[in-house]
Formats: C-alpha cells, structure tokens, sequence
C-alpha cells in the first residue's frame, strides 16, 4: 500500500474536525486552531503596583502578571515581562507591535488609545477607618472636618481628591505607597486611607493583620475595572486570540483560584 494512505487514518474523522470548529465558534478558543497559528513572542510591560504587579527581586509577580502568565500559555504564545516606572513601561510598549501595557484602568478618554482584553479586575478605590475607631464618620468628604486622608503622591486618587478641593499638608497625607500610609494609619497619623480594595488586603497580609483591620468609611470610584491593553495597530487576531484565553480561564475556574491567592 501507497505511504501516503497510511497517514490518512492518523487524520482526525470529519465529525471531530467540525466539533472543534464549532467550539471555536462558541467559545473563542481550540488548541488546534491555536497550533495552526504562528507563535509570536509577547511583551507585557507593567509598573511597581502591589498586588496587582509587582517585582519580587528581580521575578515580576502579582495577580495580573500571573493571569497574563496564564493568558499567554492557553493562547501558546511565548511571553516576556518587564516591570518599569509607569512612563517608561508605556514608551515601552508604544514601541513593540505585539506589546501588552497593564495593569490599565479602562477610561473613555484612553478608550480609543488601546485595544482592550479583560476586564482583569474590577477597580475599586476605597476610603477607609480602623475599625477600632468606631468614632469616625465619614459620609461625603465635606464631612472631613480636621482629619485627615492618606493618599499616595501624585497618584490619580491624589488628583482627584486635590480637585475636590482637599489640600495637601492640611486635608491630605501624602505618602510614598500604600504600604507606608498604612502605616501611617496604624500608628494613628491619619484617620482616613485611600487604597485599592486588593491592596489593603494584600499590605495587611504582609504585616499579619487580617483585612478586618479596616473598615470602610466611604467609597472614593468603584465605576472602572482593570484591563490589558494592546496598541490600537496591533493584530486584531491577536487581541481576539488573547481575549478567547482570558475568557477560557475565567470559565474553567482558574481565575477565581488565582483571586483567591492574592484578595481573600
């Protein structure tokens, strides 16, 4: 018999082959569809914001480099990640066609700037209490009086809270991060903090202290969410193929194993 009949069994039967495009219909996502595809190296470039990302000596780590870890392997791509200051990382991928710039909060003014994969997480900027001061109400910022709101410098909160007319030395607290104006908080040299629901969890995880510690005085914008963001140049197919991952991963249960390691 002809070589080339022998091969023709090891070919997947006709059912199956339609199987697998249908999936990919429904789903976004086939492994064979993916093999089928050229493997392409991506660059992810993020900044220095526990939990979310973060460098660990010299390893990048946090919640949204691990699931971009996962991203990357479900859609067979090859990956590389650097950690830099916010300006350089989006020169960075301004400059790499098949560049991923995160951890992006998704606004209408940066909507036409990127292509977008996510949400990764929802974004939520919360002003809170110790819980041991049970004296302290805060129901709008009017409310502040004498105390106090620990933000960090120069970050969007600290904008946002400046354009509301809180001062900074007198309404504010400006700090480094989020890890010292915890601090701050606990030593009693503010009553109020501003900080991303994931991170107060993460930074009192780190000083063995349970997320009970703090108690919500009032929510700052809870509107927005974190997302991926590609060039707006960038290959459709891939945004399609990266998003067809995410989605895979998030119904497998895979994403809420991973929140759980990081926002519990």
């Amino acid at each position: 018999m002809p070589r080339h009949r022998l091969a023709r069994p090891c070919q997947p039967p006709p059912v199956k082959r339609r199987a697998c495009l249908a999936l990919t219909a429904l789903a976004g996502l086939c492994p064979t569809a993916f093999a089928a595809q050229p493997a392409r190296l991506l660059l992810g470039f993020t900044e220095n914001l526990p939990p979310l990302n973060y460098l660990d000596g010299a390893d990048p780590q946090g919640f949204s480099v691990e699931l971009l870890r996962m991203v990357a392997a479900t859609a067979g791509l090859p990956l590389e990640l650097q950690v830099l200051p916010w300006q350089r990382a989006v020169q960075q991928a301004e400059a790499e066609p098949a560049s991923v710039l995160f951890s992006l909060t998704r606004t209408p003014e940066r909507e036409a700037q990127f292509q977008w994969v996510g949400p990764i997480a929802q974004r939520r900027i919360l002003i809170y209490r110790l819980a041991s001061r049970g004296d302290l109400r805060l129901n709008r910022l009017e409310d502040l009086g004498g105390a106090r709101i620990g933000v960090v410098r120069e970050s969007a909160t600290d904008r946002q809270l400046q354009a509301a007319g809180l001062k900074p030395g007198v309404e504010l607290e400006q700090g480094l991060d989020d890890a010292t104006n915890l601090r701050k908080l606990l030593a009693g040299r503010m009553e109020f903090v501003t900080l991303l629901d994931w991170a107060a969890a993460w930074n009192l995880r780190q000083l063995r202290l349970p997320y009970e510690t703090l108690q919500v005085a009032l929510e700052h914008d809870t509107t927005k969410a974190y997302w991926y963001g590609l060039r707006p140049d960038a290959d459709p197919a891939l945004v399609k193929r990266l998003q067809a991952a995410l989605d895979t991963i998030r119904r497998d249960g895979r994403y809420d194993r991973l929140r759980q390691r990081y926002f519990r």
